[in-house]
């Protein structure tokens, strides 16, 4: 599914890990913004992965999975350690 929500495709999953998996897609994929999308996991959308298009082989597709980056906290200039300031 697109990042956005404008468009939808059913895919068949024939090879996952942890950073990826391998997709035949049913319908033509051309001219869709493929660079992030959603790989859905379940019929009701609760369970997916975002993904960047890894390659593409005719009807097969590969995704590569977006790891979540925590963000960092902003630095106030002062660091505490063991209950002193430095």
């Amino acid at each position: 599914m697109a990042i956005d929500g404008t468009w939808r495709r059913d895919c068949i999953m024939h090879d996952v890990s942890e950073t990826g998996a391998r997709l035949s897609v049913r319908d033509s994929i051309e001219g869709l913004k493929l660079k992030e999308f959603f790989l859905l996991l379940s019929s009701t959308g609760l369970t997916y992965r975002r993904c960047e298009l890894a390659w593409v082989n005719g009807e097969e597709i590969g995704a590569k999975f977006v790891q979540h980056r925590p963000k960092r906290k902003k630095r106030t200039g002062r660091f505490q350690h063991n209950n002193l300031e430095v």
